[in-house]
């Protein structure tokens, strides 16, 4: 069955997608940096969803230019993600080295 979706509304979900999914922390300590970042996301996500479901009068493209800023300004950072710590595992570095954050401890 063909997509239907235009691809205005295919381009604002796909944003929304990855305002949410974002990369799990490697650790238990990281948790909470990992929280934070995502409740951010998740909070500009809803505000985005809401004036899109509302009919926003300023449509739809300019909703999704919205929300990409914002989620620019919150990038997925601050922890070591499971990826980035597999990565330096797999490059010879101990755990201990491979879950420190680039630039020294936490």
């Amino acid at each position: 069955m063909p997509d239907r979706t235009p691809d205005a509304v295919r381009d604002f979900l796909a944003v929304v997608l990855d305002a949410l999914d974002i990369p799990a922390p490697a650790t238990v300590g990281d948790e909470q940096a990992h929280d934070r970042v995502l409740c951010d996301r998740a909070a500009h996500a809803k505000i985005a969803l809401r004036d899109a479901l509302d009919g926003g009068p300023l449509g739809i493209e300019w909703t999704t230019r919205y929300l990409r800023e914002r989620l620019a300004e919150t990038p997925p950072a601050g922890y070591v993600t499971s990826e980035q710590a597999r990565t330096a595992l797999a490059a010879g570095k101990s755990w201990s080295e491979a879950v420190t954050p680039q630039g020294g401890a936490a």
